[in-house]
């Protein structure tokens, strides 16, 4: 008979027996584990880890939208009055005012064919630039691909430019404006300009985790992006000397090919490929930036 002493020692090791066959075998379940490491690919980008945690995309992104409007007056009508009454006020000051020549094309319908863009482009990096901030409980004591923070902050802005597109097309039909099979772009450029503030809110929100400075510097660089963009004046009035500077400014492109997509105008096609590069660049920017600084958030933040 075993003592019990020698029946402690049998039940140990068969325990650790059994430990190390079940670890062995979870191990080899490669699609059961997630594996937490530093990254050996360039750049943060792994499409199956966002695919897998898409839940918690949708989940983030859709509390972003309610959050946003949340204890205000007239809600989610914030969305509506803001294009609107922005638009009116460019109406107001370059319109009657300033006078820009803007073809056949009604000043309202001009300057709002622009806004659609901007204002979602402002909306999200300026959300994304915080999110980790902001979220700071949720990334220092949880697993996840921390990508998903700024794209569902950025998401969340595709709410407000579905309203911006409807006033859009409401404003065409009051001035009785028909596009042309030159629409059928519109969608690209729009996806480009998602891309594009995914890209820069990305980088911006892993350089607010530890430079909080973002946040005071942000709304003077967008003022002046905003005014270095063909928002309020057609892009033609730009020199030609300085046409090949403006056009690096990924918004030029955007916006003018938005606006011939809409009205039927002639595509500048050298602008929009330009705008397309430099948004490409953008995003490996981004990437590497955010690679570099991820491991740091949880420290940091």
């Amino acid at each position: 008979m075993l003592t019990a002493a020698a029946k402690g020692r049998d039940f140990r090791r068969d325990r650790r027996a059994i430990g190390a066959i079940s670890l062995e075998n979870a191990i080899s379940q490669d699609d059961q584990l997630t594996r937490i490491g530093p990254r050996r690919r360039l750049g943060a980008l792994d499409l199956r880890e966002l695919w897998r945690y898409r839940e918690l995309l949708y989940f983030l992104t859709w509390r972003d939208v309610k959050i946003r409007y949340k204890q205000t007056v007239i809600g989610v009508a914030w969305a509506v009055l803001q294009p609107i009454v922005t638009t009116a006020i460019f109406t107001l000051l370059f319109s009657s005012f300033a006078r820009f020549d803007t073809g056949n094309t009604p000043y309202p319908v001009f300057a709002l064919s622009a806004l659609v863009i901007w204002l979602f482009v402002h909306n999200a990096v300026t959300l994304a630039s915080g999110s980790f901030v902001s979220n700071s409980n949720l990334v220092t004591k949880v697993y996840f691909p921390r990508l998903i923070v700024p794209l569902a902050a950025v998401l969340s802005g595709i709410f407000d430019l579905i309203f911006s597109v409807v006033i859009l097309v409401g404003l065409m039909l009051f001035y009785g404006i028909v596009p042309t099979t030159g629409i059928l772009l519109a969608p690209v450029l729009l996806i480009l300009a998602f891309v594009m503030a995914a890209a820069l809110g990305t980088m911006l929100s892993a350089l607010n985790v530890k430079f909080r400075d973002i946040k005071f510097a942000l709304p003077f660089a967008l003022q002046v992006w905003m005014i270095a963009s063909p928002i309020f004046y057609p892009a033609s009035m730009v020199s030609e000397r300085w046409r090949p500077v403006f056009a690096v400014n990924p918004l030029t492109g955007l916006i003018d090919g938005f606006r011939s997509a809409l009205f039927g105008l002639p595509f500048n096609w050298d602008m929009i490929g330009v705008s397309a590069v430099t948004i490409a660049a953008m995003c490996i920017v981004s990437l590497l930036v955010f690679s570099k600084m991820e491991d740091d958030f949880a420290d940091v933040i």
